[in-house]
């Protein structure tokens, strides 16, 4: 199942290599996507197939327990977790670069923001490695101030992928034992060293959860964007923002009991 295109209505703008996008929950989509949401959540913080093991082994409710001690407790933390997990399901889907590495699965806490870039898309056209470095907003209130931090945290570096963000995807890769995942992993460690990758090879994505919908500093943020490079900025309108990120994570921690 495309997460995005069961669950939401969608309007796209494009000028030159600018790109804004808009996404509101269409009637019924919410229902349609729940089980899948869940899931998709869910497999950010750990395998699913090891989850399934531990209820092998252990029954449910204890497995349960495994799992919630990965998963956020805070609003603010489980806010700004599903921002990303939101960013990375919407890159895939929309883009077609893959975000190779579930960075929550790697949190120092389960409450704590992990540092460096929100994600990291990455993949080849033709033969050519092409990157896309990400930021991920989620409030209640979206405001300008947000989409300006959003935007030098974006510009940091020149525009590239923070070199401590890319090592960590890269050493992700080149622990894998799938040959794709290697190869894919040494480019990238390759890219920390030499630079090489020209900033029309670095594209940025913008991507925000709100509960009032695009503020107008979106749309002002990206007509301030340079062409050098593609940018996405994205607004996904929830309404009862609080409410559903709620909703979301008991219905991850839920593993029933058959």
């Amino acid at each position: 199942m495309k997460l995005f295109e069961e669950w939401c209505d969608s309007t796209k703008e494009e000028d030159e290599r600018k790109r804004y996008w808009l996404y509101t929950e269409s009637p019924g989509g919410r229902a349609k996507v729940s089980g899948h949401l869940a899931v998709t959540v869910r497999s950010h913080y750990d395998r699913l197939e090891r989850i399934a093991e531990d209820v092998a082994r252990l029954g449910f409710p204890a497995a349960a327990e495994i799992l919630q001690s990965a998963l956020p407790q805070t609003p603010k933390s489980r806010s700004g977790d599903l921002g990303e997990i939101l960013a990375t399901e919407l890159v895939e889907e929309e883009i077609g670069l893959r975000v190779p590495v579930r960075r929550l699965r790697y949190k120092d806490g389960r409450s704590m923001a992990m540092r460096g870039d929100d994600f990291i898309g990455a993949g080849y056209l033709g033969e050519h490695l092409w990157l896309l470095k990400g930021e991920a907003k989620s409030n209640a209130v979206l405001g300008k101030s947000t989409v300006t931090s959003a935007r030098k945290v974006l510009d940091r570096d020149s525009g590239r992928c923070t070199p401590d963000s890319l090592l960590f995807v890269a050493n992700r890769l080149l622990e894998s034992t799938d040959a794709a995942d290697n190869a894919l992993g040494r480019d990238l460690r390759d890219e920390v060293g030499v630079k090489a990758l020209s900033s029309d090879r670095i594209d940025h994505m913008l991507f925000t959860v709100s509960g009032n919908g695009p503020h107008a500093s979106l749309r002002a943020d990206l007509g301030a964007a340079g062409v050098d490079r593609d940018h996405y900025v994205v607004n996904l309108h929830i309404d009862d923002h609080q409410a559903f990120i709620a909703k979301v994570f008991k219905e991850v921690g839920d593993l029933g009991n058959n």
